[in-house]
């Protein structure tokens, strides 16, 4: 399991459970070891992760951090941590990491509460812990790049000699991000006036600067939500692509595959295949994306109903649509798995319906891929 899928899990142990915690204890249990362990510390060794770490240092006497991983008996991260409930943006929390940070080998500083992880090193001042964080992560929310990032800090990738580099990096992308944010909302003056320099030849003055401060505050808004759009269009005709062609595909596949079978059978020659049929064909398949891979989820139209099956078989049916053009009437038909022949049918007044069977068709893959006929001979087709 990938570093996001266990962070999905951990996501959802901490919605479950954060409305219920009330202190430190409860937190570190439940969320903030569940987490180091994601990152491939074990938590259960003390001599990796030191719970209660005490420095018999001067200025320390007493004072404990919650936790210290450790490398050959030494601290190498600080752990402080506090309740789900406590806001990390108190000083008064960061200050018994300072003064840790400073007494000991440590190099990299986290305060917790189990949901908002902030990381902390020394990029101003060698041994005296930065004020900011120069990463943050949140258990609740978290994207892509965050756990990319989130990475660098697993037992396996940590490198305590490229730390710095690296927190420089993300602190200073962290403010670059910032200023971008800010500028769009409220651009300063010297960036319309560095703007309207190749645009506008005349005299720079207040008032000009104060109408193309509005015509930069628009666009800029403009330009990043045509980028948005573009880049949705250019994501939406390459799907739409892949599936025209994935449908002729399969369309072509199992032409040729009846025309092999039976040549001469009006029962199961094909017809035009409709839109709504493969609408229908693909909202079936992502309804199954979890059960079984989607390639095995193949169609065949016949004259009178458009099955949907695994691996081409009929033995393997899953469901069979009946769609009239005629009359306009629409079901859908899922066979017994005590009895092929029996098939418990579903009347359709449009295609969302079909998300009120969703748990009749997994159950109904789960069963075939559990039995799996592919072995057995093909039974003659039943309409």
């Amino acid at each position: 399991m990938d570093l996001i899928d266990r962070a999905k899990v951990i996501a959802e142990q901490v919605k479950k459970l954060k409305d219920q915690i009330r202190n430190e204890e409860a937190t570190k249990t439940a969320f903030i070891m569940p987490f180091l362990q994601a990152l491939g510390y074990d938590v259960f060794n003390p001599l990796e992760v030191h719970p209660e770490y005490t420095a018999d240092l001067p200025g320390l006497k007493g004072e404990k951090v919650d936790y210290a991983i450790c490398v050959d008996n030494r601290p190498i991260v600080l752990i402080e941590c506090k309740t789900c409930t406590e806001n990390l943006t108190n000083a008064k929390h960061s200050s018994q990491l300072h003064r840790y940070f400073h007494a000991t080998e440590a190099r990299l500083a986290i305060l917790t509460n189990g949901i908002i992880y902030r990381f902390y090193t020394d990029t101003d001042k060698n041994n005296v812990m930065d004020d900011k964080p120069f990463f943050e992560f949140d258990i609740l929310n978290f994207d892509e790049n965050s756990v990319n990032e989130l990475k660098r800090f697993t037992k396996s990738q940590f490198n305590i000699n490229e730390l710095e580099d690296v927190a420089r990096n993300l602190l200073y992308t962290r403010e670059v991000k910032r200023v971008i944010a800010e500028q769009l909302s409220n651009p300063s003056p010297d960036l319309v006036k560095l703007l309207i320099s190749e645009i506008y030849s005349g005299t720079k003055t207040a008032s000009v600067i104060e109408r193309f401060t509005e015509i930069t505050k628009k666009s800029l808004r403009e330009y990043i939500n045509e980028k948005i759009k573009e880049k949705l269009e250019t994501v939406i005709n390459s799907e739409n692509t892949l599936d025209t062609n994935l449908a002729t595909a399969i369309d072509v596949n199992v032409q040729d595959s009846n025309t092999t079978a039976n040549d001469s059978s009006q029962e199961t020659s094909e017809r035009v295949t409709t839109e709504e049929e493969l609408q229908a064909f693909y909202l079936i398949k992502s309804i199954l994306r979890e059960q079984v891979d989607t390639s095995r989820i193949q169609y065949k139209n016949t004259q009178k109903y458009f099955g949907i099956n695994l691996d081409g078989k009929v033995r393997q049916t899953i469901c069979r649509l009946r769609f009239s053009e005629e009359s306009g009437k629409k079901s859908l038909e899922i066979p017994d798995n005590n009895d092929s022949k029996k098939r418990v049918k579903t009347l359709l007044e449009n295609l969302d319906q079909i998300y009120g069977v969703a748990e009749f068709l997994k159950a109904r893959v789960q069963f075939l891929t559990k039995y799996n006929y592919t072995a057995q001979p093909e039974e003659s087709e039943v309409v």
